[in-house]
């Protein structure tokens, strides 16, 4: 196939984090292309489970320079956020159905790029390239799932769509995050249902119906990596993921499920087991273990690709990779603050970026002019 120079930056991804970030960069009369996987951008939003809602009020979760289109207060569905950001994508330089499955040094910066992409749609060039294809992209399941009975229905909280896809009996939701939590508190509407895993801490429910300017401050402003208490948060979020936010521990045993420590174990017939408990007779067991890193696909780059934290999630300064000139990150959990990966929270990394990008061009631009 033949190949593509863009003359800018590349943005790989289309969702919340990368389409900001080529809002950003338009605005600052910048030019980038946006190449996107899937059919069409926030197709990942559809794909979630049918009753999912954002656990932020409407009006935190813009995008710069377009307003969610929902009333102030209500916590907007699955299907309106990708109808957002489908509108939004409109106005951006986007290219839907093309993958992105390498990327590498472009030999001697030809024609002024710094890296060459492989993709499904041939070869692409460009000064600059951003990495968002997100925090959600390869689902993780632990080990001790490979020990289940194969009886027992195994899914991960990314393919759940409704209770009336699981067969009956009872379900172990194993993780403990919001979504785990959210899904529990779903399916023990008509059926038995243990939760198993640490509870991760609440942010009362209290600030969020009384006092969402607040508790958007909050954890826009002071959870990030400026201030001493945003530092220790980003640490336990890398360790231990994000804290409850909509729902609790209490909603769910309210809603008659059982909690249970984390799965660890399983017995002889392939039961879960846990110390606090006779093994468990289940149908199903969800994951709603999170996701891991991939990012395999950097390898060809110096070094093997950005250096990784415990988790395999890169490290930054900020979204820039100093070892790398010219390669940035969108959307990484905690890039900055909490709201890293949300959709109100996005658009700050997007427009830092930007500002990095534009700063390397004017130097560039003066040492070519001083030079000549």
């Amino acid at each position: 196939m033949a190949g593509h120079q863009v003359d800018g930056t590349i943005i790989v991804g289309a969702g919340q984090a990368g389409l900001a970030a080529a809002f950003a960069l338009r605005a600052r009369g910048l030019e980038c292309q946006v190449l996107e996987a899937a059919g069409a951008p926030g197709e990942s939003w559809r794909k979630r489970w049918d009753s999912l809602r954002l656990f932020t009020p409407a009006q935190y979760c813009s995008l710069p320079g377009m307003a969610f289109p929902a009333p102030r207060g209500s916590f907007p569905g699955k299907g309106q956020v990708a109808d957002y950001l489908a509108e939004y994508a409109a106005q951006l330089p986007v290219t839907t159905g093309v993958s992105v499955t390498g990327i590498a040094p472009c030999p001697g910066h030809r024609n002024g790029a710094a890296f060459t992409l492989d993709t499904t749609a041939g070869e692409f060039t460009a000064r600059d390239v951003v990495i968002a294809t997100g925090a959600t992209s390869a689902p993780f399941v632990p080990a001790v799932a490979g020990g289940l009975s194969a009886a027992i229905h195994q899914l991960h909280s990314s393919s759940y769509r409704n209770p009336a896809q699981l067969p009956d009996g009872g379900v172990l939701v194993a993780g403990a995050g919001t979504s785990g939590v959210e899904i529990a508190i779903e399916l023990a509407r008509d059926r038995e249902v243990w939760l198993a895993g640490r509870i991760p801490f609440h942010i009362p429910d209290a600030v969020l119906e009384h006092a969402p300017g607040a508790y958007w401050q909050f954890i826009s402003k002071v959870l990030t990596r400026r201030t001493p208490l945003g530092r220790k948060a980003a640490r336990d979020f890398t360790a231990q993921g994000g804290p409850l936010i909509s729902v609790s521990l209490a909603d769910a045993e309210r809603a008659g499920v059982t909690h249970l420590p984390r799965l660890e174990a399983v017995d002889d017939g392939g039961r879960p087991v846990f110390a606090s408990c006779p093994p468990l007779d289940v149908s199903t067991v969800i994951w709603a273990t999170g996701y891991q890193p991939d990012y395999g696909w950097l390898r060809a780059l110096p070094g093997g690709g950005p250096p990784v934290d415990a988790r395999g999630w890169p490290v930054t300064v900020r979204g820039e990779v100093p070892a790398i000139p010219g390669l940035y990150f969108v959307g990484l959990p905690f890039q900055y603050g909490l709201t890293s990966t949300l959709l109100g929270g996005v658009g700050r990394d997007g427009d830092h970026i930007a500002g990095r990008i534009a700063a390397a061009a004017r130097q560039r631009f003066a040492a070519t002019t001083s030079a000549s």
